[in-house]
């Protein structure tokens, strides 16, 4: 089954509503009814194994999202962001480790790209992800500018200039924890200790700033 049929039946399942009021509409059609009834009102609603098959298709598609958005996060910024002298030398779009330190590296720049929708609320993985990309940001020795392109700075400001202990951020990251402790041992201890000496050395840009149009769709 393609991603359109899936689409589509799972629409057709919705019947112009929203989910939690169709599932009521289930529960209570469904209450008090036998085996006959039963297969009666679901082969009315479309409700069977194709049905699920078409979920189970999107919830396939849907795993993968977020490697999609970063794909294309960085594809469409990087007519915005390029100098007209400026070369990628190379580009990581897939997710997991690929071998490559950064996200984009040109013959003038590295970056980072991390196109979250922020919250502000306990988002600990994602401080921790942010906080992991800015340190091989602003230990980078090549020479070239340093950026960390975000989808809005607010709350990624707010936790690199706040009081979250050091030893918490690292904690899920053996290879992080080492190569930070092998450099400066116990010196900080907060995460905002780490970034007031080194916030000058890494540009952090809301794409949305940068790219036409993206604001409006956020």
């Amino acid at each position: 089954m393609n991603l359109e049929t899936a689409a589509e039946q799972i629409d057709l399942f919705y019947d112009g509503k929203s989910l939690t009021k169709r599932i009521s509409e289930l529960e209570h059609g469904i209450a008090g009814i036998g085996i006959a009834e039963t297969q009666l009102l679901f082969s009315a609603g479309g409700i069977g194994t194709p049905l699920l098959g078409s979920a189970l298709v999107l919830k396939a598609v849907a795993g993968q999202i977020n490697v999609v958005i970063h794909v294309l996060g960085v594809l469409v910024a990087l007519p915005h962001i390029l100098d007209e002298d400026e070369v990628v030398e190379y580009v990581s779009l897939g997710a997991g480790n690929t071998g490559r330190r950064f996200d984009l590296e040109t013959n003038k720049r590295a970056a980072e790209f991390k196109l979250i929708n922020w919250q502000g609320g306990p988002e600990s993985i994602r401080q921790n992800q942010l906080f992991k990309d800015f340190f091989y940001l602003a230990e980078y020795s090549g020479g070239k500018r340093r950026c960390l392109y975000l989808l809005g700075t607010e709350h990624a400001l707010r936790f690199l200039a706040g009081n979250r202990a050091l030893a918490s951020v690292l904690s899920k990251n053996e290879a992080l924890k080492t190569e930070f402790h092998s450099k400066f041992g116990q010196c900080y201890r907060v995460v905002s200790d780490y970034y007031n000496d080194h916030k000058h050395l890494v540009e952090i840009i809301d794409l949305a700033r940068v790219v036409p149009g993206l604001a409006d769709i956020l």
